[in-house]
């Protein structure tokens, strides 16, 4: 969880400590694999050698999220993997959902099948979200025998559990996945549209403070089907007299730029019209900044959605403090990076600061924030800290908040606060840590 307020989180605009209305200031192909080296986190059901303690480090470890100079930056983009390598736990058969389109493809002409034939297996499985070769009805039973000899279409999640939030209509979603391992998913209910919270890992290792998934320390990284396999189960599971999933976030479980190569891969299936058609206006992906990565990007022309920042404070020693990646990646050449990157037209940057009572919500953090993010084209989500158990913070006081926000709103930046929701399931921003009601991850 990249601290960022949308799993479980709602806006609420205000104008000093009184009014909801809204202040603003008047100024306003194929995507790639990382190599296996030891930094390497595992994806998919094996997970043998993963880090396994929740928020410990031996002694003389790295800190999370602040490895040592010289050890591979996380989530790295290398060139893509055989198809055969994607492999699930069912005998060893290949896992179809984490195939690209044009991967699947090229499996089922190895396999004797015509090109198109993996163009219908891949509508089944990404647009359809079928469970089985059972259910693909215009594909003849021969082939569909052949392929399930060495292959799986089976989702590779389940759903292990449900909640949902009486006041305000949040649903958590415990999803297991094939080597029993557990992540959540948040439905939000934002007044017209329903939002997805998806993780994109088991745990986290950036480490952040105020951030509880974090100190599940990080397990594995999710493969493409896992990720896809949220939208699509969430998808099926909403009341058609709710409406429909719109729109999706990647602010549930993990840093997506740690497991930069799934998520890429995942996001253009989601917004291809053949498939999820979610439109890239109505994705945002959350960030503590991992500089190398939004660098790779940046020189491939951006991401086709949004981008959130979760930034926490503005000078670096403060941000050291609570958020350790800003050892390996300091603000200044974060900034930098920021200034270089690349938006869909008419986008601006999303900046996530999660405040903390007595650390990071005075005017004058409020004052440095504003400096900092001068030059950028930026909103900002204010998000009041969601408590949890042992949590070394405490969430600041309304007054202290919407002083804050009157500070950035002074100094013409658009700024909103963040209201929460789930936070009686454990779905509020920063809460989520896979328990469930039987065991946890």
């Amino acid at each position: 969880m990249t601290g960022d307020g949308r799993a479980g989180d709602g806006v609420m605009i205000l104008t000093g400590a009184e009014t909801n209305a809204p202040r603003s200031g008047g100024k306003n192909d194929r995507l790639m694999r990382r190599d296996m080296t030891e930094e390497t986190v595992e994806e998919g059901p094996a997970d043998a050698g993963t880090p396994e303690s929740p928020g410990s480090l031996e002694p003389g470890a790295p800190e999370p999220g602040a490895p040592e100079p010289g050890a591979p930056e996380p989530g790295a983009l290398e060139p893509g993997a055989l198809a055969a390598k994607k492999r699930g736990s069912d005998g060893g058969k290949i896992r179809l959902a984490d195939l690209s389109p044009e991967e699947l493809t090229d499996f089922v002409v190895s396999m004797g099948e015509k090109p198109y034939r993996g163009k219908q297996i891949a509508s089944w499985i990404f647009a359809r979200g079928c469970s089985g070769f059972e259910e693909m009805s215009d594909i003849s039973k021969a082939s569909r025998d052949k392929l399930a000899a060495v292959s799986t279409a089976r989702s590779p999640v389940s759903l292990a559990e449900s909640e949902t939030d009486g006041s305000d209509g949040s649903r958590r979603l415990l999803w297991r996945l094939e080597d029993g391992k557990l992540i959540e998913s948040v439905v939000l209910d934002e007044g017209g549209h329903l939002t997805l919270c998806v993780s994109s890992q088991v745990g986290c290792r950036m480490g952040c403070r105020f951030c509880r998934t974090g100190t599940l320390g990080l397990k594995r990284n999710l493969t493409q089907g896992e990720i896809l396999g949220q939208v699509l189960g969430a998808a099926a599971l909403v009341p058609p007299e709710e409406g429909k999933i719109t729109n999706v976030v990647f602010m549930g479980m993990g840093e997506p730029l740690d497991n930069a190569d799934n998520v890429l891969r995942s996001l253009k299936i989601m917004t291809a019209p053949q498939y999820l058609a979610i439109a890239g206006r109505h994705i945002s992906l959350s960030t503590v900044g991992v500089v190398p990565r939004l660098e790779q990007i940046a020189a491939r022309g951006g991401l086709k959605c949004g981008l959130t920042i979760s930034l926490g404070a503005a000078d670096d020693e403060l941000r050291s403090s609570v958020m350790p990646c800003n050892r390996r990646w300091p603000l200044a050449r974060l900034k930098e990076t920021l200034l270089a990157f690349p938006l869909p037209r008419g986008r601006r940057l999303t900046v996530a600061y999660v405040l903390l009572a007595g650390v990071n919500d005075s005017p004058e953090h409020a004052w440095r924030l504003s400096k900092f993010l001068t030059g950028l084209k930026v909103k900002i989500n204010l998000i009041p800290f969601n408590p949890w158990p042992g949590a070394p913070y405490e969430r600041p006081a309304p007054r202290a908040t919407a002083a804050f926000q009157d500070v950035l709103v002074d100094k013409y930046h658009t700024a909103q606060i963040r209201t929460t929701k789930g936070a009686s399931v454990n779905a509020a921003c920063g809460l989520l840590v896979a328990s469930a009601k039987a065991g946890t991850a």
